[in-house]
């Protein structure tokens, strides 16, 4: 008679916890704030200027990221990185506008000083009141299932114990010779007894690790399960799979579990573009003597055009074209490209020369603002290149989920130039996926600046 749409309301996009919703903003708050501030103390006016200025450095700093977690060390070398990478950028852009004399020099110097103190005594008020709460919210949890994916569950609410939860033991109808090592001296007992213990002893989470194979019994344990108080969780066994951007999403009423996806949607693909623009745009004005002084020394190294333009695969597999300074006498770009190696005789010794800086790859800057790159992503490799590793590497095109960068995580991460080997190139990959799982405008800040340290004082790519 009626369509059942009960459902439709089973599943939703989990609410932003407290602690993210103020991390979002606690970074570009302060930051703003301080400088108000500092303004404020030494009597300067609030000008156009000075709103403009607060207004970028939001725009570029939100949301900001959660450091609650992380140990005080490493936040406040976290917080003085992307602290430093900032001001760079402001740096150059007002060098760029010619607009740093609207500024006394006073205020900005204080405010530079007194901002990183700030934020790491933000986060360690933080980190203790957090710890208050959940030293007085802590709550018990157990874990249907004692295999690996159980035991992982267990390590990851052991190493989240700042988190007020406390893990008990395991549930599991196997005997203690198909458990795994480490859940066998937690068993608490079979999955009959499990509702019984629930309710005696105030658990208050239930995580199953069962198989999707276990239907039947998942649903009879449901069906226990929710005659009591506890939260259920359900953790599906995809810990042999890549997952970026994991989440949950609702399709018109139909919940679908996102376990691949590109970062860079919504409100963080527009917050990328316009910062690859506006920084590329300013990179570009500032070298635009130092292009002209490359282009002069290939032309004059060896015959050939200045600019070698190589197929590559960019944004969902597409093939693109890169702009590279020549640094070779010879252009591969068929069906097999070999790498550059040390020594290599195909390159110039100018090539040689603007290889190691990096100066090779300044072209790309006008890639990325045709779009084709992004200024921070992972690196792309040659066609050929990209048809051999894809059927040899583990989750390779993932990484094309995303705008291939002038530079990357990997790069600044020491896997610069040759990847000779097939283990070299699975730890780029690595990198390329953990900067897909942990993206932030902060995080390109921080590979912009290191990369910039690189290209002065690296002397290992060639």
């Amino acid at each position: 008679m009626f369509e059942d749409r009960s459902y439709k309301r089973t599943f939703y996009n989990a609410p932003q916890s407290v602690e993210s919703l103020i991390a979002a903003f606690l970074e570009p708050g302060l930051i703003v704030l301080s400088y108000l501030a500092v303004s404020a103390y030494f009597g300067e006016p609030i000008l156009r200027s000075s709103l403009t200025l607060c207004l970028l450095v939001f725009a570029l700093t939100f949301p900001g990221r959660n450091r609650f977690a992380d140990h005080i060390v490493s936040a406040t070398i976290d917080v003085l990185g992307a602290w430093i990478a900032l001001l760079i950028i402001l740096a150059l852009c007002g060098y760029a506008t010619n607009s740093m004399g609207y500024f006394e020099d006073k205020v900005l110097i204080w405010w530079a000083g007194i901002t990183p103190v700030l934020q790491v005594l933000a986060i360690g008020v933080g980190k203790a009141i957090q710890r208050r709460l959940t030293r007085a919210t802590r709550r018990a949890a157990v874990i249907v299932g004692g295999g690996v994916l159980g035991v992982k569950v267990a390590r990851a609410l052991r190493d989240g114990v700042d988190k007020g939860v406390d893990f008990v033991g395991y549930f599991d109808d196997r005997k203690d010779a198909r458990l795994h090592p480490d859940a066998s001296p937690l068993l608490l007992g079979t999955l009959g007894d499990l509702s019984d213990y629930v309710r005696k002893n105030n658990v208050r989470e239930v995580y199953i690790t069962l198989p999707l194979g276990s239907q039947p019994r998942i649903v009879q344990l449901l069906e226990q399960i929710q005659g009591t108080t506890a939260s259920l969780f359900f953790v599906p066994d995809v810990f042999g799979i890549s997952i970026i951007q994991g989440r949950l999403q609702d399709m018109n009423g139909v919940p679908v579990v996102g376990i691949c996806e590109t970062p860079f949607t919504g409100t963080n693909d527009l917050i990328k573009r316009i910062s690859d623009v506006i920084l590329a745009s300013l990179i570009l004005v500032l070298i635009s003597p130092i292009l002209l002084a490359v282009a002069i020394g290939v032309k004059w190294s060896s015959p050939g055009p200045i600019i070698f333009k190589q197929r590559r695969n960019g944004l969902d597999g597409e093939e693109i074209i890169v702009y590279k300074f020549r640094s070779m006498r010879t252009q591969d770009d068929g069906a097999v490209v070999k790498q550059a190696t040390k020594a290599d005789p195909r390159i110039t010794p100018f090539g040689a020369f603007i290889r190691r800086t990096s100066l090779d790859e300044l072209p790309q800057f006008i890639n990325v603002l045709q779009g084709r790159m992004s200024i921070v992503g992972p690196r792309p490799h040659a066609v050929a290149h990209n048809e051999e590793y894809r059927q040899l590497i583990k989750a390779y095109m993932v990484r094309h989920k995303v705008k291939p960068g002038i530079t990357g995580w990997a790069q600044v991460n020491g896997l610069r130039g040759e990847t000779d080997t097939i283990d070299k190139m699975k730890a780029r990959v690595e990198y390329d996926l953990e900067y897909l799982r942990n993206w932030s405008l902060a995080l390109d800040l921080q590979i912009i600046v290191r990369t910039a340290r690189l290209m002065i004082f690296d002397r290992n790519a060639y």
